[in-house]
């Protein structure tokens, strides 16, 4: 096994052109911008297009990634997207992306983590590089969260947007920057916490997403806190040293809650929600590129990452620039 680190070379991120405020969603259901802005802190969201799917927002993101890496599909040899909207049950939405970015070498395949799928994919991207399977990864988390929302049910339909992000992470040798540490969870028990009430093997059918916001609420603050205490411990690092945390964008509340209860300064928080909303898998590296892009993400800092989703699934990640 390699004494390297995998680093991030490159960030990217792409949302859909439409977008859906607030006040759009109270003409179809009983809401207002005030009830879901208190709420959740959500302004407005990003819909793909009819015919846009999400292989074609990965695409755009891995696309951009790629350029601010200044590299090629040609430099890439393994793809992991993270998805809980994939094109089809299969073949794997990245394979798709394979194909559209013009690439016949390597391998692709899809993670299933659902909000957490992003950092599932870099730990496991990490894994395949200091093993020696790959080189250079391109690792995408790319939701079309509107094709399996109930438009009538005004807890959900809300909450949730469409988007991609996309990093290329490449086993590096200065010994600073990198993938410090991980840490991964898992609890099957509180699968109906937040689900989709369909499948190939269940319904034959898509589905539509259900969730019990107040409990899923209570086990987010808790268990990605006991997520991030452990990678911390085992990146040897101090919270308090944290330059950026990224997490999961799932709504305010539970954004202010984790940065609390681990004690980050509110300052520290990359947050996307209001204009991007939840975009499940997307949610970490949209708010990653958008970091980059502003100027608040620097080389060398140091950057925390969690999530939490249907499964129930969580984890962290801590890297230094």
């Amino acid at each position: 096994m390699s004494d390297l680190r995998s680093i991030v070379r490159g960030v990217g991120g792409y949302l859909p052109d439409r977008i859906v405020t607030n006040d759009e969603l109270a003409k179809t259901i009983d809401t207002s911008d005030e009830w879901i802005e208190q709420r959740v802190g959500i302004k407005q969201r990003h819909i793909a297009a009819e015919g846009e799917f999400t292989s074609d927002l990965a695409v755009h993101a891995a696309r951009r990634a790629l350029d601010n890496a200044r590299l090629s599909p040609d430099d890439i040899d393994l793809i992991i997207v993270g998805t809980t909207t994939p094109d089809y049950t299969y073949p794997a939405t990245a394979t798709l992306v394979q194909n559209k970015l013009g690439m016949h070498h390597g391998f692709a395949f899809d993670i299933q983590a659902v909000c957490s799928g992003f950092v599932y994919a870099m730990v496991t991207a990490d894994s395949y590089l200091k093993n020696g399977m790959a080189k250079r990864a391109l690792v995408i988390g790319a939701e079309t969260n509107s094709r399996i929302l109930d438009w009538t049910d005004r807890t959900t339909c809300v909450l949730f947007g469409d988007g991609a992000g996309a990093v290329v992470v490449e086993l590096g040798g200065d010994g600073e920057r990198g993938i410090l540490a991980s840490s991964l969870r898992s609890d099957g028990h509180f699968w109906d916490k937040l689900y989709v009430d369909g499948g190939p093997s269940t319904t034959g059918t898509v589905g539509k997403l259900r969730m019990l916001g107040n409990q899923v609420f209570k086990h987010a603050v808790i268990n990605i806190s006991e997520a991030i205490h452990a990678a911390a411990k085992a990146a040897d690092i101090q919270i308090a040293d944290v330059d950026w945390f990224i997490p999961h964008q799932a709504n305010q509340r539970i954004l202010a809650g984790v940065a609390h209860r681990v004690g980050l300064d509110e300052h520290k928080v990359i947050s996307t929600v209001a204009t991007h909303a939840n975009t499940s898998a997307a949610s970490i590296p949209l708010a990653f590129a958008q970091g980059i892009a502003d100027g608040r993400i620097k080389p060398g800092q140091l950057l925390l990452l969690e999530a939490m989703g249907g499964g129930l699934t969580w984890g962290a990640c801590v890297l230094r620039l």
